[in-house]
């Protein structure tokens, strides 16, 4: 957890590089120099598309948790990168790769040559083939100026917009003129996804990579789409699927492409290789985030930890932790501000940041030793209990939310409140990341053995055979490498 609502904490890492031989050594004529005015990326790329991602770069970091540095991950990277240019359409492009360090599944590009890998998306694939089929079809984006074709077919929508509701007095008319923008825009998208599909299937089969292998990742994350929502966790706005809908009919489509140049098995996969590659990953949540370990949320830097109750599904984003109870609708959420050490928790709390606060509900109190204040609110079909918590130089908020008249509203936020505390020295240091471990499968192995060698993680079995691309009825072959989540 970055100071949630007060500090933004990203990690500026280096490009991706890789060492070479000087110049004279591999031509032997020490009389050759390098050009004083080297063609280098930053000379290369300029002009409108440049500004455009160069712009955007810095937010693009801040959401997503800025870059993931791991010199192994990045030569694999640039080396795919490489034979893709060679066989591009456009092959003077320059690009600007950035790994993320975001376990979120995501892949995409901004205009002006600028494409971004999420280190979850690294761990969802399982041979470099599947991640040249994605690399390859953000590249197919940047080549067909989608990002700018966009933005111009939005503001089309968007003035078409505000032309209905300026000009038309029949309402339902400007709705339905409306909804037609919206779906001309979602046709749109669709069109430039499966355009992007064919582009870059026909680039990976070109440079040598398996093509079906953009099918297959394809019903890998339609697995993990599954897999997430099984646990309630719904919000994919970080995700690739957001915008890369997994679909039988596109699957089926990417199975067309491929055909075009033979049959399976007949290209590269590499999956020995890009298994090693991605061996001691960091998996799911940073340091610089917190770990939620079974129900119990933990940063080792702020030296804070608090547990969830049961069948609370939780969620660790950048802003706040978040937590969802099916069977009651209840609903928690945590996270920090910067509050004046002068300032009282009593006062803080009545300041105006609560809608629906019920003042006389104000009270002060000490959470195992800490300063502490309460308070009870309620707006639209909601009761909610905030408890604010002083420890060290950050005021914690935690706000339970129930349905409006529920009895069980006080006990649940009790029992949360009450299992706040601050972690002793020797608990911070037993504070350890999760990793992606590759271990090769033994004799009479099963998916259940090598799931039960997984730690930190829920539902284990289902994870194991969702990161290891598996499919129904598939099963483990032994001396082939397997993911398994370590701590």
């Amino acid at each position: 957890m970055r100071r949630r609502g007060a500090v933004a904490l990203a990690a500026a890492l280096p490009l991706l590089a890789v060492s070479c031989q000087s110049l004279s050594d591999l031509v032997g004529d020490s009389s050759i120099r390098p050009s004083n005015s080297p063609v280098i990326a930053e000379n290369v790329r300029s002009g409108k598309l440049a500004r455009v991602g160069a712009a955007q770069h810095p937010k693009i970091l801040a959401t997503y948790g800025g870059e993931y540095s791991n010199a192994k991950l990045e030569r694999m990277v640039a080396g795919i990168v490489g034979k893709l240019v060679t066989v591009s359409d456009n092959p003077s492009q320059v690009y600007q790769i950035t790994i993320l360090n975001s376990p979120n599944v995501n892949a995409f590009a901004l205009p002006g040559g600028y494409l971004y890998i999420t280190r979850g998306l690294l761990a969802l694939a399982n041979d470099t083939a599947e991640l040249a089929a994605v690399i390859a079809h953000e590249m197919g984006h940047v080549t067909a100026n989608h990002g700018i074709l966009r933005q111009q077919k939005e503001a089309e929508v968007e003035l078409a917009s505000r032309v209905v509701s300026d000009v038309l007095s029949d309402k339902d008319a400007g709705r339905r003129a409306l909804v037609r923008g919206k779906l001309r825009l979602a046709q749109f998208s669709r069109n430039q996804e499966l355009q992007a599909d064919a582009i870059g299937i026909a680039a990976i089969g070109e440079a040598g990579f398996d093509p079906y292998a953009a099918a297959d990742f394809q019903k890998t994350m339609g697995a993990y789409m599954d897999f997430r929502n099984q646990a309630g966790d719904g919000d994919t706005s970080l995700d690739f699927l957001a915008t890369h809908p997994s679909t039988p009919q596109r699957i089926e489509l990417a199975i067309g492409h491929a055909r075009n140049f033979g049959g399976r098995g007949e290209r590269s996969r590499d999956r020995e290789s890009y298994l090693a590659g991605i061996d001691g990953m960091l998996f799911g949540d940073s340091p610089e985030e917190g770990y939620v370990r079974g129900q119990t949320y933990a940063h080792a830097e702020l030296g804070i930890s608090f547990t969830f109750p049961d069948e609370f599904d939780i969620d660790n984003r950048a802003d706040a932790v978040l937590g969802a109870r099916a069977s009651d609708n209840a609903a928690i959420r945590f996270d920090g501000v910067s509050v004046p050490s002068r300032q009282s928790l009593t006062t803080y709390i009545a300041s105006g940041w609560v809608e629906g606060l019920d003042p006389t509900s104000v009270q002060a109190l000490r959470i195992n030793g800490l300063q502490a204040a309460t308070a009870r609110a309620s707006a639209d079909q909601w009761d909610f209990d905030i408890t604010v918590v002083r420890a060290g130089n950050s005021v914690y908020r935690i706000l339970t939310a129930m349905p409006r008249g529920s009895a069980s509203l006080g006990p649940l936020a009790q029992s949360v409140r009450n299992s706040f505390r601050k972690l002793s020295t020797s608990e911070k240091r037993s504070l350890k990341p999760l990793t992606l471990r590759i271990v090769k499968a033994g004799p009479g192995e099963s998916d259940r053995t090598l799931a039960a060698r997984m730690r930190g993680v829920s539902r284990p079995l289902e994870l194991f055979r969702v990161l290891n691309g598996m499919s129904s009825g598939e099963t483990v072959k032994p001396g082939q490498s397997y993911k398994v989540v370590r701590d």
